[in-house]
C-alpha cells in the first residue's frame, strides 16, 4: 500500500509539473514547440522572432499533384505574405485553435496567410500549367518485333488554374503536408481507336519508302528505296490540323541521308536537315515516295589554251560577271593556259524553289523548244534565240518572273507574255516571249521564227507563248543547250 501511495504521489507530481509548464507555455507568449510554416519551425520563438524568421526565409509556396511537387515564388505567383496575420495565426495554434498536444508534442502545421492580386494569380498558375500537365496520349502504333501492334490511348490531365486559384484564397484549409494540392482535370485523347491508323500504317508499309535525289541542274535522278523493316521502325504518329498522320523520326532517317550524301559523286550533295523535312512531309501526305533535292558544289576550272572569259562562260554555262566574282583579284581578260580560276555553283542561277515534273528545253544550234511534263513531251515547238553580236547564253536557269508585257528600252521593244530566266549582265534580264512590237503597231520578226533573230532572248510563237506563260510557273528550270 505504501509502494502504490508513493507511485500516485509521483503521478499527481508529474501531472502538476505539466499543467503548470502548458499554463506557463500558454500564458508566456510564446509559439508552441511544434508550430511550423510552411516548413519554417516558429516553435518557442515571440512574435518578434518568429516575424524575423518568416520574412527571412519564406520564399513561396509548394504544389503538388500526388508525388510530383513544384514551387512558385510570391513573385511569380503575384502575392505578398502577411507576416503579422501568419505569426498572430502561429501563436493562436494550441490556444484558441488547433490540438495543444500536436503544438506541444507533435508537428503543428500552419498555413500562411498571403494577400494575391486576383489577376496576377490566374497569370502565375498559368505559367505553372506546362510543367504540371500530362498530355493525353492517343492510341497510335508501333513497330514491335517485325510487325504493327496498336497502342492503347491514354488519358491526360491538366491544371485547372480557376480552380486551384480559388483554393489559395483561403490556405488555412488547403495547404497540407507542406504544399497545396493542385486541381487536375481528365483530358481526352483525340484518336481512341488505333484499328483505322494501323490498317493505315500497314497501307504505307506495304512498300519501300523511295527517296528520290533530283539534281535540277543535271536533270539526273538517283532513286534510294529503305525496306518496310527498317524504315517501319522510323514510323511515328503526328497531330496534325486535319487529323493524327504519320510521320518519320528525324534521327534514323537524318543517319541514312547521311550516309548516302557521303556518298553522292561529282561535287553533288544534299542538305540533311531540308530532306528530312521534305521525307517527312511526304509521309504525312500518305505517301511512301519524297523528292529531294540535289546540289552542286562550285568546282575548279583549269585554263585551256586559247580560252577567253567568253568562251569559257559559254562551255561551262555560267555568265561572265558571274565568274569574275567567284575570282575577286584575278584579271580574267589575260588568262593564262593551265591558270586554275574557280566556277561558282550552277545552282546559283536556280535561286527559286524548283517546280518538279516540269521542265524547258531549247535548243541554240536547232531552234527549237520541248515543254516537258512528267518526263514526256508536252509541246515541241519552233524557237528563235540570239544573234551573234547578242547570244543566248547556254545554262541551267529557271523561270525567275513573269511579266505581261516587258519592254526593252535599249530596241525599243514591248514583248508579251514575258518570262524572265537569267541575268544576261547585272540588271538585265533575258527571258522567254512572243512576238515583240516596235512603236505600238509593228510586229517583230513573224516570219523568222527557226533562225536566230532576238537580241539574246528566246522567241516563241505569241499563242504558245500565252500558254507557256500560264503553265510555266516560277521556279520551272529551262535548259539552254548550246
Amino acid at each position: 500500500m505504501i509502494v502504490i501511495a508513493g507511485l500516485a504521489v509521483g503521478m499527481i507530481g508529474t501531472v502538476i509539473v505539466l499543467v503548470v509548464g502548458l499554463f506557463l507555455m500558454l500564458s508566456g507568449g510564446r509559439i508552441l514547440p511544434g508550430v511550423e510554416v510552411a516548413g519554417i519551425p516558429l516553435g518557442g520563438l515571440s512574435s518578434d522572432e518568429a516575424l524575423a524568421r518568416l520574412n527571412a526565409a519564406f520564399d513561396g509556396l509548394n504544389f503538388r499533384d500526388g508525388e510530383r511537387q513544384w514551387h512558385l515564388s510570391l513573385n511569380q505567383l503575384q502575392g505578398t505574405l502577411d507576416a503579422a496575420a501568419t505569426v498572430e495565426r502561429a501563436l493562436a495554434y494550441g490556444r484558441s485553435t488547433g490540438s495543444i498536444l500536436s503544438g506541444i508534442f507533435g508537428t503543428a502545421e500552419v498555413a500562411p496567410v498571403i494577400i494575391f492580386d486576383p489577376t496576377g494569380l490566374i497569370t502565375g498558375l498559368e505559367g505553372l500549367g506546362p510543367q504540371v500537365n500530362v498530355p493525353a496520349q492517343n492510341a497510335t502504333i508501333r513497330y514491335e518485333a517485325g510487325a504493327l501492334v496498336p497502342v492503347a490511348a491514354v488519358e491526360g490531365r491538366a491544371l485547372d488554374v480557376g480552380a486551384t486559384a480559388a483554393k489559395l484564397v483561403d490556405l488555412s484549409a488547403a495547404y497540407q503536408h507542406g504544399a497545396l494540392d493542385v486541381v487536375m482535370t481528365p483530358v481526352q485523347p483525340t484518336v481512341i481507336d488505333a484499328a483505322p491508323l494501323l490498317a493505315k500504317a500497314q497501307a504505307l508499309l506495304s512498300s519501300p519508302l523511295v527517296i528520290r535525289a533530283y539534281n535540277p541542274v543535271t536533270n539526273a535522278v538517283i532513286d534510294w528505296q529503305i525496306p518496310p523493316q527498317t524504315w517501319g521502325a522510323w514510323l511515328n504518329t503526328v497531330n496534325m490540323p486535319s487529323g493524327v498522320s504519320f510521320t518519320v523520326s528525324g534521327a534514323p532517317l537524318v543517319d541514312f541521308l547521311n550516309t548516302q550524301n557521303s556518298a553522292l559523286s561529282g561535287g553533288q550533295y544534299l542538305k540533311p536537315d531540308e530532306a528530312m523535312r521534305a521525307v517527312q512531309q511526304a509521309v504525312e501526305g500518305g505517301s511512301a515516295q519524297a523528292a529531294v533535292r540535289l546540289y552542286n558544289a562550285s568546282t575548279q576550272y583549269t585554263v585551256q589554251p586559247g580560252d577567253t572569259l567568253g568562251s569559257i562562260a559559254w562551255k561551262t554555262g555560267i555568265q561572265m560577271f558571274r565568274i569574275s566574282r567567284a575570282n575577286p583579284g584575278l584579271n580574267l581578260d589575260a588568262l593564262g593556259t593551265g591558270q586554275v580560276i574557280t566556277l561558282p555553283s550552277k545552282d546559283d542561277l536556280l535561286p527559286l524553289p524548283i517546280v518538279p515534273n516540269k521542265r524547258i528545253v531549247v535548243s541554240i544550234t536547232r531552234q527549237r523548244m520541248w515543254v516537258y511534263e512528267n518526263g514526256g513531251v508536252k509541246w515541241d515547238w519552233a524557237a528563235s534565240t540570239g544573234i551573234a553580236d547578242s547570244p543566248t547564253q547556254p545554262g541551267v536557269y529557271q523561270i525567275l518572273s513573269h511579266e505581261g508585257t516587258a519592254y526593252a528600252g535599249n530596241w525599243n521593244l514591248h514583248m508579251p507574255s514575258f518570262m524572265s530566266i537569267y541575268e544576261a549582265v547585272p540588271g538585265f534580264h533575258n527571258g522567254i516571249h512572243g512576238f515583240p512590237t516596235r512603236g505600238g503597231s509593228q510586229i517583230l520578226w513573224e516570219n523568222s521564227l527557226g533562225t536566230r533573230v532576238t537580241y539574246g532572248c528566246i522567241l516563241i510563237d505569241s499563242a504558245n507563248a500565252r500558254i507557256l506563260y500560264d503553265w510555266a510557273a516560277d521556279g520551272v528550270v529551262v535548259e539552254i543547250q548550246p
